[in-house]
């Protein structure tokens, strides 16, 4: 079992930055590889980033590629997304998510993670 919380969200004007945190308890947190994904109001879920076990390979959607950096201090068992130039559509609840991976693997979809956070939540004004 892992149990993962969001924190970092918060109210930021257009152009500024957050960075948000993830930190995870449980099991060994070096054996899941790392998503986070979002949820506007009246949207679906959306894939944001991922990254592998080991840190080694991460993909971005195109929306915020460029913008967002994603990274994770496997000692610390946390995952990190650092959000610049945030513009008014990145408003969402942000969630990150495990999945149970080895190696450079990364998922995309949500169905491919094992467990997820409660979600925090991240308002962009113009």
């Amino acid at each position: 079992q892992v149990q993962l919380v969001e924190s970092g969200g918060g109210l930021v004007q257009a152009g500024g930055s957050l960075r948000l945190s993830c930190a995870a308890s449980g099991r060994t947190f070096s054996n899941y590889a790392m998503g986070w994904f979002r949820q506007a109001p009246g949207k679906e879920r959306e894939f944001v980033v991922a990254i592998s076990w080991n840190g080694g390979n991460t993909y971005y959607a195109d929306s915020v590629k460029g913008r967002f950096t994603i990274s994770r201090d496997n000692a610390k068992k946390t995952a990190y997304l650092q959000m610049n130039s945030l513009k008014p559509e990145d408003t969402a609840v942000y969630y990150c998510a495990a999945a149970r991976g080895s190696g450079y693997r990364v998922y995309l979809s949500g169905h491919d993670y094992d467990y997820w956070g409660q979600g925090t939540q991240v308002t962009v004004s113009s």
